[in-house]
């Protein structure tokens, strides 16, 4: 008996043995991966952007993710990162907190990507923290100035880059006080958060307004809206406008204007969302007389500035793979920041997790190479990005440089708080060779 027991025991082993294997081949091969954290295989790395590709907003915005995807096709064909591929899945939100929500939870949870990457919009990115932070899903280099993301213990996961509108206003009133002065200035801006950070940020400074003209999200596409900010610019005696909102708006305004004989008599000073002049020209050709002498606030060099070695490498990448891409703020944008994603990837390691992720980027990425004038703040007890803008004349064929004159850039930067604003110069790491870091 004792024998025959021992037999069915070893007969019971062998058969749990066989199912036990017929069990494990069935599993993705993820699964043996010494490397199996979440998007990531032994050859590829999955990251995941939400824009709108479609809606009120789509015009420009549109080429930020393919801008992206051709940084990463380039890093690909030259070795990827540590040996594997980055995949990039676009996803359209239409700029709807209620469709960002949705197309976010897709990625997460069907798609599986390992991180997000260039999420655009302020109330957008809002709408999907709590879940990304139950997930505890990196949330890498938001398209977004909302000066709220830097408070690390409501989006713990979240890294902004741009810097924040608050400091965008601070450092667009310390130079209305520098070159405006006695000036009337009006202020036209989107009425959410971002344009409420906006106004905090020029409370903060001093900075005073004869009129001050909100719009919602989106209204820019009503032509009576449009009408309606024309006359109050008109009936305030304003001489200039600070235009705070996004570049659809920004083509409205000037259409606008123009339409109602305003050309040549206001100077427009266009806040950098709002600011991408091919965008404009597109959307709004009777502009161009209002956007010739146009100034602009930005943390990037000028798109048309070819001399600028980081410009000069990403308009080579986009030529290859840009399919076609018309070169503009919007395509350096996404380079911009896929390059830092590039970066970061290749600072946690070959075993990739997302706590070795922002873990990396919280220890290395302020010595990240990047095209923004002012250094990067990310720490461990800080997620601020770029502090500082520039400011900058549009020409009549779009281009743009600096006020004081070419390669004459000066940085107004700044915190989001009660800090003060400092002049100062470019200070930034060198391109890498061929814009494929090393790090």
């Amino acid at each position: 008996m004792l024998v025959r027991r021992s037999t069915k025991r070893g007969v019971f082993a062998v058969a749990i043995a066989a199912v036990s294997a017929l069990a494990v081949s069935a599993l993705p091969a993820q699964a043996f991966s010494p490397h199996s954290e979440i998007g990531v295989t032994s050859s590829t790395i999955k990251l995941g952007i939400t824009v709108p590709l479609t809606g009120s907003a789509a015009p420009g915005y549109n080429k930020v993710p393919y801008a992206m995807k051709a940084y990463f096709d380039y890093v690909n064909d030259n070795g990827g990162v540590n040996g594997r591929k980055i995949q990039l899945v676009i996803k359209d939100d239409a700029y709807s907190p209620i469709l960002a929500k949705s197309v976010t939870n897709d990625l997460i949870l069907k798609d599986k990507v390992f991180a997000l990457v260039g999420t655009l919009g302020t109330a957008n990115n809002e709408a999907t923290t709590k879940f990304i932070n139950d997930k505890g899903v990196p949330r890498l280099f938001v398209n977004t100035g909302f000066s709220g993301f830097a408070n690390t213990k409501k989006y713990p996961t979240t890294y902004p880059l741009f810097p924040s509108y608050f400091m965008e206003a601070k450092a667009i009133g310390g130079y209305l006080a520098d070159k405006f002065a006695g000036k009337k200035v009006a202020l036209l801006y989107q009425d959410d958060d971002f344009g409420i950070d906006a106004l905090a940020g020029f409370a903060q400074v001093g900075t005073t307004f004869v009129a001050k003209i909100p719009y919602a999200s989106g209204s820019q596409a009503d032509p009576t809206v449009i009408g309606k900010w024309v006359t109050s610019i008109a009936a305030s005696g304003a001489d200039t406008v600070v235009l705070f909102g996004v570049s659809t708006a920004t083509a409205a305004a000037l259409g606008g204007a123009y339409k109602a004989g305003l050309a040549g008599k206001i100077q427009w000073i266009l806040g950098s969302v709002g600011a991408d002049p091919t965008t404009i020209k597109t959307l709004a050709p009777t502009a161009l007389p209002l956007l010739n002498g146009a100034i602009t606030a930005s943390f990037l060099p000028s798109a048309s500035d070819s001399a600028d070695e980081y410009v000069k490498q990403f308009q080579s990448i986009n030529v290859t793979y840009g399919k076609g891409a018309t070169f503009d703020n919007n395509v350096l944008v996404g380079m911009n920041g896929a390059m830092l994603t590039v970066q970061a990837l290749r600072a946690a390691g070959t075993k990739l997790t997302r706590a070795g992720l922002m873990a990396a980027i919280e220890s290395q990425g302020s010595k990240f190479a990047s095209a923004g004038f002012a250094p990067l703040g990310w720490s461990k007890t800080s997620h601020v990005g770029y502090n500082g803008y520039w400011f900058g004349r549009m020409a009549a064929d779009t281009t743009v440089t600096p006020v004081d004159g070419a390669g004459k850039y000066v940085l107004y930067t700044t915190d989001s708080s009660s800090g003060p604003i400092v002049k100062s110069a470019i200070a930034r790491p060198a391109m890498p060779a061929k814009g494929l870091p090393t790090n």
